[in-house]
């Protein structure tokens, strides 16, 4: 197994300190704030382990504070409640006393149902696109030092855009994109097989691409000294059983921006055009063009 996604299954195996209370950690890439798809990933685990028979089927989650990646976070679960065909956790992450993130997690007994779906936009398969790995040296260079840190190391989760020209135009043109932005996503190596392992690190990824799109327009990034940006919100729904470790197709679109705020909306399908999650998602995309001075 590749070290980053051994990295990656240890950061989400929580170790149990109490009943309803585990300890999380964040990896040491020298980030200024911990990662928000880490902490969703955490929180969905915390929840998951007090579940028995059933998969999530949904989750709503609030960003309070920024997290502080040089000490744990402690995920306290609430079990709200527990039904006869669904079960509901409530998960607050706490850091230095005080809360700094929520999610509530809704689980489900598996049913048969009625079914429809979106289909999957016709794009390149992941095979015909280059890696997020092969990012271009002059981009790099262009990168506030810890981001540069982060593409330049091993990571756990592989992207392919599909417009990789326009994806990359607008960190050195500010050129806008055409909506919707369409990402190949995986983990590098193979997983185990348990399909909770495969919703959190899939929750886990849902956050890497998702507040960028958001910016796309308006042919700014959110890596930019003068965008203040955070993730402010997130939701995500799971419709079928997938693999994590297989290429899914993240199509993602931004409805409106306003007020400094961005939403953006996600469907992802796995390679043969199941949709098998829906992600939305409310970001800060907050302009501070005093920053260049910083």
């Amino acid at each position: 197994m590749s070290q980053a996604v051994d990295n990656l299954l240890s950061i989400l195996d929580l170790e149990p300190i109490e009943v309803n209370l585990f300890r999380g950690r964040s990896p040491q890439d020298r980030w200024q704030r911990v990662f928000g798809g880490q902490v969703i990933g955490q929180a969905l685990v915390a929840a998951c382990r007090t579940v028995d028979d059933r998969a999530p089927h949904s989750l709503h989650c609030y960003f309070l504070l920024g997290g502080d990646p040089r000490v744990p976070i402690i995920y306290e679960v609430d079990r709200i409640r527990d039904g006869r065909s669904f079960t509901t956790r409530r998960v607050v992450a706490i850091q230095h006393g005080r809360p700094i993130f929520a999610l509530t997690a809704s689980f489900h007994v598996a049913e048969e149902g009625l079914e429809h779906a979106t289909p999957m936009p016709d794009v390149p398969g992941p095979d015909q696109l280059p890696s997020h790995f092969d990012i271009e040296p002059k981009l790099l260079a262009a990168m506030p030092e810890h981001v540069r840190r982060f593409f330049s190391s091993e990571r756990p989760i592989e992207i392919k855009p599909v417009d990789y020209q326009h994806y990359y135009a607008r960190y050195f043109s500010r050129q806008p994109a055409a909506l919707p932005s369409c990402v190949w996503i995986r983990a590098v190596d193979r997983l185990p097989d348990d399909p909770a392992i495969h919703q959190c690190v899939l929750a886990f990824a849902s956050d890497m691409t998702l507040l960028d799109v958001s910016l796309l327009p308006h042919g700014r990034s959110v890596i930019e000294p003068t965008i203040q940006s955070a993730s402010l919100d997130h939701a995500m729904w799971f419709h079928a059983p997938f693999r994590a470790d297989e290429w899914l197709l993240y199509v993602q679109d931004s409805p409106v921006a306003t007020g400094a705020r961005g939403l953006t909306r996600g469907l992802i399908y796995t390679h043969a055009g199941r949709l098998i999650a829906s992600v939305a998602q409310e970001g800060l995309i907050r302009p501070r063009p005093d920053l260049a001075q910083a």
